[in-house]
């Protein structure tokens, strides 16, 4: 088996399509996905936290990295669903075993991004209570 290549030429429109695609994608994982919104809510706190103690570019960093891995992890989890989905809605072991594979990447992207944001997060937020309590 040969791998495809294309022999069409380069065209900016075929991109722009290509980001159409790709935000119909978002569009169908936040609509469907009732995690996916729960990520897009914790997305804008984290965000408004960020801004809130003006972290630094490298804080920002690893937030930006933490929110786009569970974002990551979710999309390929939704996209392993509805292919298995697609493909017979009996119990198969192997379809099974992909869908709870994908979901457990969520939950590792999850507990990881968790674990940054609580690295970047506490000091700032034992540092207003410190001034908090000092101002008393």
């Amino acid at each position: 088996m040969t791998p495809e290549t294309s022999t069409a030429p380069f065209s900016w429109s075929a991109r722009a399509r290509s980001f159409l695609f790709a935000a119909r994608g978002l569009r169908v994982l936040i609509s469907s996905q009732h995690n996916a919104r729960l990520h897009f809510t914790a997305t804008l706190a984290v965000v408004a936290a960020g801004a809130g103690f003006r972290l630094t570019p490298l804080s920002w960093a690893a937030i930006t990295a933490a929110i786009g891995l569970v974002w990551v992890a979710e999309t390929m989890n939704t996209a392993i669903e509805r292919l298995g989905d697609a493909i017979t809605r009996e119990v198969h072991p192997a379809i099974r075993d992909a869908k709870d594979l994908a979901a457990a990447a969520v939950l590792v992207a999850s507990a990881a991004a968790v674990a940054i944001g609580l690295l970047v997060f506490v000091p700032h937020v034992f540092a207003m209570f410190v001034r908090l309590g000092g101002a008393a």
